[in-house]
């Protein structure tokens, strides 16, 4: 029995059990609001578990050790960033955000609540808001897709075409049937896998190494350059980095767990387990890179790797035996599976609710915007397939040009309309199409300012053009203040079920 058949049943059996587990969600998904935020019922650990997993995707196990195998400690701002922004995100944003959307008409989208948020009828902020979505999630399920390609392709000797149509058929299946539960309970297995196994790998291989200090040692001798954070950088790279931090403000399928918690008073506990699940995990990856560096390019048994992305996999099959280096390519399976599905999600959810029933059929049923919703998975799904093709194609690239879109377009606007009594909805749209643009056209330049990553001047010109044409436009009405002044006093009501002012 060679390794690729006990893997092969590994990934087989993970599959298998995935699309049970939307068979069975498929039974408890009776209306939009079940598909899209599972009814608003998860728990505060769920609801960390999987915002976690799908934040993370085959970048935590694919890109992030393999910048670090290529770049050496001089990339470790990148998830000191993330680390900053993910705690803002859960420390400010999710309470009030959690609170706002159930008070604004139990909004169950982004783009929803942006328009019960400032009653705008006349569907432009809706309609923006949806489209700008569909264009980043194209890109960003695509990065999934590659990394998908890579891992069977790089795994079982497959055809990067053929690997790629497998694992998109792989991951539609039970998001098309699920809906947001299967993919929350899922991601949150799913979590707990990536997290097993970026602690098991980098302890196993260093331990081949002979230790930690060996492993430092064996680092230093090929270039003393790998141990120094400052090395090759600039104050511009640094910052952008540092940057990646703000994406966390406007990324759909991160937030919507937020939307979905059960109950305010789960914050706390999600922010605890989420933060130390990202920490631990980060820690994780940047060991994997690290030690790969001595492991495949110095004194140790691995032979030289083409692609430093690959790190992770080869690992996997050079230190375990076949049946657990199938569990623990299976964690890169889950890392990405746990992504792509809530992108769909969230990007069929603005086809149909947004789009569809928004501008098409207002009082189209339930059902029929669940199943409009379903089919949206199939064609975003191909679209971004069809993007994902270029077997060149890089998973951080493209993760990175979706994180900044997303960042720099919803950022500053749900910051905004949480926290700014001000806001107009001109001033919303304004902030969404700034911010996006900015981030498209910034690509088409290079060198000098050019090379900040563009979610900085995204994020800043996104927040400028909300505050300036906000204050151009009319205030907003009364009902509008009127509600926010409620949300900021409001409180929970459990003998009632609802938000109640407080006294």
């Amino acid at each position: 029995m060679t390794i690729e058949i006990p893997t092969l049943i590994t990934f087989i059996i993970y599959i298998i059990g995935m699309a049970i587990c939307g068979i069975i969600f498929y039974r408890l998904t009776t209306n939009m609001s079940d598909y899209v935020l599972g009814g608003r019922s998860l728990n505060g650990w769920v609801a960390a578990l999987s915002a976690g997993a799908s934040d993370m995707s085959s970048w935590i196990l694919i890109a992030l050790p393999g910048t670090i195998m290529l770049n050496g400690m001089s990339e470790i701002w990148l998830p000191m960033g993330l680390t900053i922004g993910a705690y803002l995100n859960w420390q400010f944003l999710a309470k009030r955000l959690r609170r706002y959307t159930e008070i604004a008409n139990d909004s169950i989208t982004i783009p929803d609540f942006l328009e019960n948020r400032f009653r705008d009828n006349s569907r432009v902020l809706r309609n923006v808001s949806a489209i700008f979505i569909l264009i980043f999630f194209a890109f960003y399920t695509s990065s999934g897709l590659v990394g998908g390609a890579l891992l069977f392709s790089s795994t079982f000797g497959w055809d990067y075409q053929v690997a790629l149509w497998i694992g998109a058929f792989a991951i539609v299946s039970y998001t098309f049937l699920g809906g947001f539960l299967a993919i929350s309970y899922t991601d949150f297995f799913q979590g707990m896998l990536m997290l097993l196994a970026l602690v098991t790998v980098p302890i196993v291989a260093i331990m081949e190494l002979g230790g930690w200090n060996n492993t430092v040692t064996h680092v230093a001798a090929i270039d003393p350059a790998y141990l120094d954070a400052f090395a090759g950088t600039s104050l511009i790279a640094i910052i952008s980095l540092l940057a990646w931090g703000l994406g966390y403000f406007g990324q759909p399928h991160i937030i919507t767990r937020f939307m979905a918690i059960r109950s305010e008073r789960d914050v706390p506990v999600g922010r605890f387990v989420g933060m130390t699940w990202m920490t631990i995990s980060l820690f994780g990856a940047i060991f994997v890179g690290f030690v790969g560096i001595a492991f495949f390019q110095g004194a140790g048994p691995g032979s030289a790797l083409e692609d430093t992305e690959t790190v992770f996999i080869m690992f996997s099959q050079v230190l375990f035996n076949p049946w657990v280096a199938g569990i623990l390519l299976a964690a890169i399976l889950s890392a990405i599976m746990s992504t792509i599905d809530s992108q769909l999600l969230v990007s069929s959810s603005a086809l149909a609710e947004d789009i569809y029933k928004g501008l098409f059929r207002p009082h189209a049923s339930q059902k029929e915007v669940v199943w409009i919703g379903r089919f949206g998975v199939l064609i975003i799904a191909l679209i971004a397939t069809f993007l994902a093709m270029d077997p060149e194609s890089t998973v951080l690239e493209l993760v990175e040009y979706a994180w900044a879109g997303f960042g720099a377009a919803f950022g500053p606007v749900m910051l905004f309309s949480v926290f700014w009594r001000r806001m107009t909805a001109w001033g919303a749209i304004s902030g969404i199409v700034t911010g996006g643009l900015t981030v498209i056209l910034w690509n088409f330049f290079e060198g000098g300012l050019f090379d900040l990553y563009e979610i900085v001047p995204g994020f800043v010109l996104g927040s400028l053009a909300i505050i300036l044409v906000s204050l151009l436009n009319q205030r907003p009405g009364d009902d509008i203040l009127e509600e926010f002044d409620f949300v900021e006093n409001a409180v929970y009501d459990e003998d009632n079920k609802r938000y109640v002012h407080k006294d």
